[in-house]
C-alpha cells in the first residue's frame, strides 16, 4: 500500500459526514471543547501522570457517541508516536532523581515526565483526530473561520490536508518507477535529491493549474457551506458540560 493509501484521507471525510450525536453537535461548539481540553490536559504540572487519566474521558466518549473505528485513531495515533517516544526518552537519561519505589524497582523522576509526555500525546493529538473524524475538514474550516480565525490561515490548512494526499500519492509513484527500472538494488543519495526536485517542479506546476481552475471558477477565498450552521441549546449544553468536566477534573485528582 502506498503512503498515501495509508494516510486514509477519504476515509476520514467519509466518516465526517456520518449522522450521529456527536456529528450533528456545531463544529464551533467542539472546537471550542477540544481547545479547553488541550489546555486543561497541558496546564498539568510535568511530573503529573495519574491526574490526567479522567481527560480519556472525553476522545472515548467522542469517538464511541461518533462511531467512529477505533483503529484508525489509533493507526494516526502510532504513527506519530515515535517523534513523543523521541521526545520522551531523553529525560530518563538527564533526570534520574529517585520519586517512588514499587518493591525492587525504584522510579526516577525522568521515566515520570516520559510517561507523561506520552499520556498528554495521546490524550491531544486523540481529541484532535476525533474532531476532525467526527466534523469533516471542510466544516471544521468553516467553523474555525465563524470563530475569528484568519481566513489566509484557514484556508491554508484545507489546502494543506487536500493535497498533501495528492503530493504523497506522486511521491509513492515515483518510488514505485523507480524501482521498478531498477529491480533488488538501492537507490543511491543523488538519486533521492533529484527526485525531490522533481517533485517539487511538479507541485509547483499543479499549484497554478488548480489555481488558475479554482480562478476561472470564481473563487475568493470564502469558505462556504450549502446551509449556514446555527447554534442549539444542545450545542450550547454540550460545550457547557464539557467545561465543568474539565474544570472539575482539573481542579481535583479525581484518581488519587
Amino acid at each position: 500500500m502506498s503512503f498515501a493509501g495509508q494516510l486514509e484521507p477519504g476515509r476520514i471525510d467519509e466518516i465526517g459526514r456520518l449522522d450521529s450525536p456527536v456529528h450533528r453537535i456545531d463544529a464551533r461548539a467542539k472546537v471550542l471543547a477540544t481547545l479547553a481540553f488541550t489546555v486543561a490536559v497541558l496546564s498539568f504540572p510535568r511530573l503529573a501522570v495519574a491526574p490526567m487519566t479522567p481527560f480519556l474521558f472525553y476522545p472515548v466518549a467522542l469517538v464511541a457517541l461518533g462511531r467512529i473505528p477505533p483503529r484508525i485513531i489509533l493507526r494516526k495515533l502510532l504513527a506519530a508516536a515515535p517523534f513523543a517516544l523521541l521526545v520522551g526518552l531523553f529525560n530518563p537519561l538527564m533526570e534520574r532523581r529517585p520519586v517512588l519505589a514499587l518493591g525492587p524497582v525504584v522510579v526516577t523522576d525522568g521515566w515520570l515526565a516520559c510517561l507523561s509526555i506520552l499520556l498528554r500525546f495521546a490524550l491531544t493529538a486523540g481529541a484532535a483526530l476525533a474532531l476532525v473524524a467526527c466534523t469533516g475538514m471542510h466544516r471544521l474550516g468553516a467553523a474555525l473561520a465563524r470563530l475569528g480565525v484568519p481566513r489566509v490561515l484557514v484556508m491554508q490548512m484545507l489546502f494543506l490536508y487536500r493535497y498533501l494526499f495528492v503530493v504523497a500519492g506522486q511521491a509513492s509513484a515515483m518510488l514505485r518507477s523507480a524501482a521498478l527500472r531498477a529491480p533488488g538494488r538501492a537507490l543511491p543519495l543523488p538519486a533521492y535529491g533529484a527526485m525531490t526536485g522533481h517533485l517539487l517542479i511538479r507541485s509547483l506546476d499543479r499549484a497554478e493549474r488548480v489555481f488558475d481552475a479554482m480562478a476561472a471558477r470564481g473563487f475568493d477565498g470564502e469558505v462556504r457551506l450549502l446551509q449556514a450552521p446555527r447554534l442549539r441549546w444542545s450545542d450550547a449544553l454540550f460545550l457547557g458540560g464539557c467545561l465543568l468536566f474539565f474544570l472539575a477534573a482539573r481542579l481535583r485528582n479525581r484518581p488519587e
